[in-house]
Formats: C-alpha cells, structure tokens, sequence
C-alpha cells in the first residue's frame, strides 16, 4: 500500500482548518487561531517535504497546496483587518499580489501551456515571512509579545517581498510566454 495520497490529504486539512482559525481571530481568541495556524503551517511544510522525498507528486495535490496557502494566508489577513490587528492596505498588498499570480497562472495555462507550479525562491521568502508575520501578530494579541518593532520588522520584510515576487512572477511568466510563441 503506497502513502501517494497523504500529502494531498494533508492540504485538505489545511484547507479545513481555516474556518476555525478565522472563526477564533473574530472572536478574540487569539490563542487558539495561534494554535491551529502554527499546525496548518507546520503541515504546509510537511506535505511538501513528503511531496519531494517520497516523489508523490500528483496534479491535484499541484493545486491543493496553493489554494491551501491562499486560503490560509488571505483569509487570515482579511479577518486580521477585521478585528483591527492589520490595516487594510497591507493585507491588500498581500491579497493584490496573489490575485496577480493566480490570475497569471490562469492566463497562462489556458493560452500558452498547462502552469508548471513550482514557486521561486523569492515567494518560499514571502510566504515565510508572511506566516511569521501572522504568528508574531496573533502573538502579540494573545500574549504581548513579540514586541511591535518585531511585527513591525517582518511587516517591512513582508512588503518588500511582496513586490518583489509579485514583479519577478510577472517578469518570468511574460519571458516564458515569448519564448514559447518564437517556438511554436
């Protein structure tokens, strides 16, 4: 029996815990939204490292993972604006930037070739910092700590990151596209 399927089975629980995480940020209780979105972070990380150590790549865990860190990171975001934690404009840098990727993986899939969805190092920094910068947030709402100036720090980090994957998403894909129309 082959384990194929798990890292596929752990992005639908990801996917799952994001009613709940939201659900506690809403509701103030921030210790438990700390809580599951350390796990669902956790588990971002090992349904990849199971994905590439054992190869149990599939087409839908390609799509899975994504739509899991999407829906985690934006609709962490928008309900962290919701209750005050974050200012709009930032989590709308956030959610613009991976409006802007998914709509490019969209175009580019359906007229020049199917999407290869391996994300560049710039975005694996994005995301990360992305998530600590979530986790430093609920932090500070549950506990006080860290410290503004760290949030504050990572957030800087955030925005840079964020505009520079956004533009390097942007660039490659438009280079790809060229090469491919002088090829065809």
């Amino acid at each position: 029996m082959t384990l194929r399927w798990l890292p596929n089975a752990i992005s639908i629980m990801r996917i799952v815990l994001v009613a709940p995480i939201l659900m506690y940020i809403v509701e103030g209780r921030y210790t438990l939204a700390l809580v599951l979105f350390l796990v669902a972070g956790f588990s971002d990380g090992v349904d990849g490292f199971l994905a590439k150590r054992y190869d149990w790549h599939t087409r839908i865990g390609a799509l899975l993972d994504p739509i899991a860190d999407k829906l985690l990171v934006g609709g962490t975001f928008i309900t962290m604006v919701i209750a005050g934690l974050v200012p709009a404009w930032f989590a709308a840098m956030i959610i613009l930037r991976d409006a802007v990727i998914v709509g490019g993986a969209t175009a580019y899939n359906f007229f020049v070739r199917p999407v290869e969805g391996e994300p560049t190092r710039i975005s694996k920094l994005n995301t990360a910092l992305q998530l600590l910068f979530v986790v430093f947030v609920l932090g500070h709402a549950g506990f006080g700590w860290p410290d503004r100036i760290a949030i504050t720090v990572i957030g800087a980090g955030v925005i840079v990151t964020v505009v520079i994957s956004g533009l390097d998403y942007v660039w490659s894909w438009a280079r790809r596209a060229r090469e491919d129309s002088t090829q065809g």
